[in-house]
């Protein structure tokens, strides 16, 4: 069954899907139906695959089609976000149709690196979108930390003004919750098109997020169940639960939160949570030491005490 296309409408959870890897580095098939399975059975609205924390830029291309075709026969009428990024808009045009093809519900694309001006921001979209055509719908990576492109408030919305296949932003820049909110009021006092926002930085700062306005997470928090939860509770109108269940897990979701280190901690949650066999990263990628290990049993330890108090 085929997913409906991603709409300016959508809210929930898309959370960030890991790409598992056996022990020597090769997909694991297996491991990606039961991380599949997984994702679903914790109650995720969509899935958004071969983003960064996917490790997209180490597949090879017959690999990332493997990812794509085989998520996508699992996920059946559950919505499927394909990350697309790379400096060519050629190759962003073909991934993007490849995916499309196989039952996509949209694309995720970054600004190319080194994009300095907002006319560069806007124009590298422009092309894109012109590329791939209105049937394609877009979500807009803003993840100035890791790409170190800036994307002011202006750009945003001039793309969301121009291009009617732009329908989400994935917000991630960070301190950024000014401009969640900027975005939010303009299009409430100018009758501007309102699109999703979903949040990332692992859900850090999800609870004030909500409150100015986002519509859920797009993040690979080892515990989506949380912020599935979490999300629901805001939309339900019990601020102040969501935020207390959040606070349970925080401890957890900050540490898994480390730049460099936070990949191998998700694999690592997510071998230990049976979604896959291996938390192996393909290089270059960080290893958890004997250390690193401890410190991740006394914060799994201590949330499940604290998860079971509450029940």
């Amino acid at each position: 069954m085929t997913a409906k296309k991603l709409t300016e409408d959508a809210r929930g959870v898309y959370v960030i899907a890991a790409t598992p890897f056996t022990d020597q580095g090769e997909l694991d098939l297996a491991s990606i139906d039961s991380l599949t399975d997984f994702y679903l059975d914790k109650g995720v609205t969509g899935l958004t695959i071969l983003g960064m924390m996917g490790e997209a830029p180490k597949l090879t291309e017959a690999e990332t089609l493997t990812v794509i075709e085989r998520v996508l026969g699992r996920a059946g009428a559950t919505p499927v976000v394909v990350g697309v990024s790379h400096a060519a808009n050629h190759h962003v045009e073909r991934l993007a149709k490849a995916a499309m093809d196989r039952g996509a519900a949209g694309v995720m694309l970054a600004p190319a690196a080194n994009l300095k001006t907002d006319d560069q921001v806007f124009n590298y979209y422009a092309a894109a979108a012109k590329l791939l055509g209105p049937g394609v719908p877009i979500c807009l990576q803003d993840f100035p930390q890791a790409t170190g492109v800036y994307m002011s408030v202006a750009v945003i919305n001039r793309l969301i003004d121009e291009f009617a296949q732009v329908v989400m932003l994935k917000h991630e820049e960070m301190p950024g919750m000014r401009k969640l909110t900027e975005i939010r009021e303009r299009a409430a006092t100018q009758g501007k098109r309102r699109i999703s926002i979903l949040v990332g930085n692992g859900g850090l700062f999800l609870p004030q997020e909500m409150l100015r306005g986002a519509d859920g997470a797009m993040t690979g928090f080892a515990y989506p169940e949380m912020l599935v939860q979490v999300c629901q509770l805001f939309d339900q109108g019990q601020a102040d639960k969501a935020e207390d269940l959040f606070n349970i897990y925080l401890p957890l979701l900050r540490h898994e939160f480390q730049y460099g280190l936070g990949l191998a901690l998700r694999k690592e949650t997510l071998k230990r949570r049976g979604a896959i066999k291996s938390a192996f990263v393909r290089k270059p990628g960080p290893v958890l030491n004997a250390t690193d290990l401890a410190e991740l049993d006394r914060l799994i330890t201590k949330q499940e005490c604290r998860l079971a108090e509450l029940a």
